[in-house]
């Protein structure tokens, strides 16, 4: 479908182009025991759209490095505006090819964005920590069919669309990289690492977010992802393979080498996998709780630490979508979440385990169901999550760092007193506010929260919020606003 465009077309287009950037106007600016580290120690709404040339975690520079060539029937428009967005809809079709002997990958992804945002954009940001991890290399990336020069910058490839995509509109964008994974736990390592025998690929399928520094100085989660109606992944890999994904298989070859993963409503989607997995299950309500593990090691203890965790944060919160809740052994370092999956580190002892296990399904609800920019504001998921940890176990404890603000980023926070404020002053604060609305206010009111916004992207005033609403009593005056300066 690729055609040559006529000189008199180039130059129409050319005016087209004038005349649409003159009625859009500028663009938009752009844990652990009791005490400490196991669920890392240190796990923010998208703030929309960011396009500035310049400003902080956004690329504006480079927004139309290369203008692809338009093809005939694509709903890109020519001209530029400097502008993207996490905010878009988009469906993820994706072909992962992983060597488990030599530890490399091969990607191949196709995104099919529609524009659902309050204007129009011409660049995505696509997130995957293959940049900083896996010595990214970047082999193609094609908007509509048409070839156009991405650029990786940290974790974001930034793909130009050569064009205007308006509100309404849809196109499809293509990435194919190669990628190598790491053989140690060291710092973030243990994301993206094969080790003690397991494959961990985290945030491995470029997603649509926006620019956001990978480097901060604790374990906080630099990401901002929105929800994906649907995500199909198929994996090819050089031997059998059990696969922990956070989608659910559908399909596997005759010769085992080949296996079709999907998921709905999925803000991410994780690849564990090993030659030896093994697995245990039970039924909770119409949802299948499974663990993965390779060491036998406390599996019994892990499985009946995810059922009670399930089935007691699910009669608070609501209901779980997903028929499939995965508890999975990874290659080690920290607990980690993602939907319908959640990481528990090889290695672990008893000691930490229900807490760990309770903090991670915690976070199926909040990040999960009810997402939000992790690295800006983390109070949303992570002290949500903590405090349904510590009050479904009866763990409530003091700080070990003086009392601070809840509403700064997660690169505002040391590494000493990061978990300290955010989970246990955080999650303490959330209890407080229990006590004062009186349980059954509260329960409701975050029950309520977590409906209004199912698979949307908030922020922590969207939470204080829901909550303030909940009571006659004025939260913001006589509890929030010393905490979150920022917001009120």
């Amino acid at each position: 479908m690729t055609t040559t465009r006529t000189r008199r077309r180039s130059l129409i287009a050319s005016l087209v182009g004038v005349l649409i950037l003159g009625s859009i106007g500028a663009a938009s600016p752009g844990p652990a025991a009791a005490a400490g580290p196991t669920v890392r120690p240190g796990t923010g709404t998208a703030t929309g759209a960011t396009g500035a040339p310049g400003a902080p975690g956004t690329i504006g520079e480079h927004a139309q490095t290369a203008q692809a060539t338009i093809l005939a029937g694509s709903a890109i428009q020519p001209g530029s505006v400097d502008r993207t967005s996490p905010r878009v809809r988009a469906e993820y079709r994706a072909t992962l090819d992983l060597d488990y002997g030599t530890r490399k990958l091969s990607v191949d992804s196709t995104a099919t964005i529609t524009n659902q945002t309050d204007g129009p954009i011409d660049r995505v940001e696509l997130n995957t920590i293959a940049g900083p991890l896996g010595s990214i290399v970047i082999r193609g990336a094609w908007v509509d069919g048409g070839a156009v020069s991405a650029k990786r910058t940290d974790q974001t490839i930034v793909v130009p669309l050569g064009g205007i995509l308006p509100e309404g509109a849809a196109v499809t964008v293509r990435v194919k990289y190669g990628a190598t994974l790491r053989t140690s736990l060291s710092g973030s390592n243990w994301l993206f690492t094969k080790a003690n025998g397991i494959a961990n690929l985290y945030r491995w399928l470029p997603w649509v977010s926006k620019a956001t520094p990978f480097a901060r100085p604790n374990h906080g989660d630099p990401f901002v992802t929105a929800n994906s109606p649907y995500v199909r992944v198929t994996v090819r890999t050089d031997r059998k393979l059990v696969i922990a994904s956070t989608g659910d298989r559908t399909s596997i070859s005759a010769d085992g080498l080949t296996q079709t993963f999907e998921a709905r409503n999925v803000r991410d989607f994780t690849i564990t996998a090993a030659p030896d997995f093994r697995t245990r299950s039970m039924l909770v309500g119409d949802t299948t709780v499974r663990t993965y593990y390779r060491s036998g090691a406390n599996a019994p203890l892990i499985l009946d630490s995810a059922v009670d965790a399930f089935r007691a944060i699910q009669t608070r919160l609501g209901d779980y979508p997903h028929p499939t809740f995965k508890v999975v052994q990874s290659a080690g370092g920290y607990g980690m979440e993602s939907p319908g999956l959640i990481w528990i580190p090889y290695g672990i002892g008893s000691a930490n385990l229900r807490y760990l296990v309770t903090h991670e399904t915690a976070h199926q609800w909040f990040y999960g169901i009810v997402g939000n920019d992790q690295a800006r504001q983390p109070f949303a998921d992570e002290a949500a999550a903590d405090f349904m940890a510590r009050y479904t176990l009866g763990l409530r404890r003091g700080p070990q760092c003086s009392t601070a603000r809840l509403d700064r980023k997660i690169y505002d926070y040391s590494s000493a007193c990061y978990y300290e404020t955010i989970y246990i002053q955080g999650g303490n604060l959330l209890d407080d506010v229990r006590k004062r609305m009186g349980s059954t206010a509260f329960w409701s009111a975050l029950r309520g929260y977590v409906t209004a916004n199912r698979y949307g992207l908030v922020g922590n005033i969207d939470l204080l919020r829901a909550l303030d609403a909940g009571t006659s009593i004025d939260l913001g005056a006589t509890m929030f606003r010393t905490r979150f300066p920022s917001h009120y």
